[in-house]
């Protein structure tokens, strides 16, 4: 039977180090403290920033199939770890064991990417000739690493999430230091246990649990040429306004809604906005929080919607009945408990839920709520949708507009010329057709506008993030 340990280390330039155990992590379910991490200092963090500086030329200099290499390494070894790093999502996250097994298979789905991209850096051959002066010159461009990195990851998906910034980074040659969240450490450091079975340069990577005070060097020192969050907005920014000169690559919050049009297929859209608005306890920033519903079909939803999450077994992740489990902590509950009192406070009806036991809290719907209210304006980041309703699309159209963030918005419609007219007009990262906005695939083009942040990922569009443009001019002269 698969066991997690009591300790674990960090991991410093490659190699696994153990100068403590003072990172506490609680099984989320329980409250107990299940195992112990090592937490790095200030002294730490700046070995393994100097170690990324070493290793920058060597890891440039690795040829294409031997970052293919590493990554289909970490391909083999996760599929052989895979119920190891499931019961760690679901012990240190929270996740219900079937969500957990789902990241780990997008984690794997993410490295073998990684894997096929990283010989596919191509350039550009470039004719200059675009005017008499220039008769005889021709371009050829090429990406090159940007150089060392910083990565710092979330909580909801300790795996997949820092997949995103590592694996990307091995496909295109760029060292790395990792700060994982410090409440689920655990899934990067045992990805930096495989890591370390590899050839990678040393200084490579180190992955450093640190606490927030103490990381401030993942942020603003200059050795380092981007920094990738994936965060809250309020975090985000502010890292972002203390980077100085590198570039930086934010994956914010959002508070994703998704459109149900009168010609929707609504027994098919009832599943999908049931997993979108509860899946992984709501913890998903393109979970579903607003649904917007034609007035014809508006009733009939209502109730089928309220049925179904009522239905929704809530409880241990361990479990394999379970589909809501703990939020992250109490608090995080508390807050989002505290929101749903505020929307009743200001009209809202409850539908469902709202019932909160420690960190569990119930599905909950609401109707009728302002948009003001926090729980509308705000990323809720739990287990509660809003519902609404409207009588032309351009209205929900506008509604969905009518946010700060513009993360991911869905649509559930028929109709082409509704599709091409929400693609167009949604300001959002991206559109998705008859399914939620939760849904992503891992080799897409991800990431939002607003105060949902910058930049894409999806391993080729972060590659391009981790890389630079460098050009090649040549000024052919006639032969003789």
């Amino acid at each position: 039977m698969t066991q997690l340990k009591s300790t674990y280390p960090l991991y410093l330039n490659n190699k696994a180090a153990q100068p403590n155990t003072d990172l506490a992590v609680t099984d989320k379910f329980t409250g107990e403290v299940a195992f112990r991490v090592a937490l790095a200092d200030a002294k730490t963090i700046d070995e393994g920033i100097a170690g990324n500086v070493r290793a920058a030329e060597p890891m440039a200099r690795m040829a294409a199939y031997e970052r293919q290499d590493v990554l289909m390494h970490c391909v083999g070894r996760f599929k052989e770890r895979f119920d190891e790093l499931a019961l760690a999502l679901c012990v240190e996250a929270g996740k219900p064991i079937k969500d957990a097994e789902g990241e780990v298979g997008r984690l794997i789905d993410t490295f073998r990417i990684a894997a096929e991209e990283s010989v596919r850096m191509t350039g550009e051959v470039q004719p200059l000739d675009i005017s008499p002066r220039a008769k005889g010159y021709m371009g050829i461009w090429k990406r090159v690493p940007i150089g060392p990195c910083s990565f710092i990851s979330p909580f909801n998906f300790p795996l997949n999430l820092a997949a995103h910034k590592i694996a990307p980074a091995i496909a295109v040659g760029c060292p790395f230091v990792m700060k994982p969240a410090s409440r689920t450490p655990l899934g990067a450091i045992i990805m930096g246990e495989v890591l370390a079975e590899t050839n990678l340069p040393e200084g490579a990577f180190s992955i450093l649990p640190a606490s927030r005070d103490g990381a401030d060097l993942f942020t603003t020192d200059d050795r380092l040429k981007l920094l990738s969050f994936t965060g809250s907005p309020d975090v985000g920014w502010d890292l972002k306004a203390r980077c100085g000169k590198k570039k930086v690559v934010l994956e914010l919050g959002g508070n994703a809604a998704v459109i149900i049009d009168e010609d929707a297929d609504l027994d098919d859209a009832l599943e999908r906005v049931i997993f979108g608005a509860f899946y992984q306890s709501g913890q998903s920033c393109i979970g579903v929080q607003r649904i917007i519903i034609h007035d014809s079909v508006y009733d009939r939803f209502r109730d089928m919607l309220v049925a179904r999450a009522a239905a929704l077994i809530a409880g241990d992740p361990k479990d394999r009945a379970t589909f809501i489990g703990p939020m992250i902590d109490v608090k995080e509950a508390a807050r989002l408990d505290g929101w749903i009192q505020e929307a009743q406070a200001l009209g809202g009806k409850l539908l469902c839920g709202g019932k909160r036991e420690g960190a569990m809290l119930e599905a909950t719907l609401l109707e009728n709520v302002p948009r003001t209210a926090s729980a509308v304006a705000e990323e809720a980041f739990g287990p509660l949708a809003i519902l609404s309703r409207f009588s032309h699309i351009k209205d929900a159209f506008a509604e969905v507009n009518d946010s700060k963030f513009g993360l991911q918005a869905g649509i559930f419609t028929r109709d082409v010329f509704k599709v091409l007219e929400a693609w167009d007009h949604l300001d959002v990262g991206g559109v998705v057709i008859n399914d939620v906005p939760s849904y992503r695939v891992d080799n897409m083009p991800y990431g939002g506008v607003k105060d949902s942040g910058l930049g894409r990922e999806g391993i080729r569009f972060a590659m391009e993030d981790m890389t630079e443009i460098r050009n090649l001019v040549i000024r052919r002269k006639p032969l003789d």
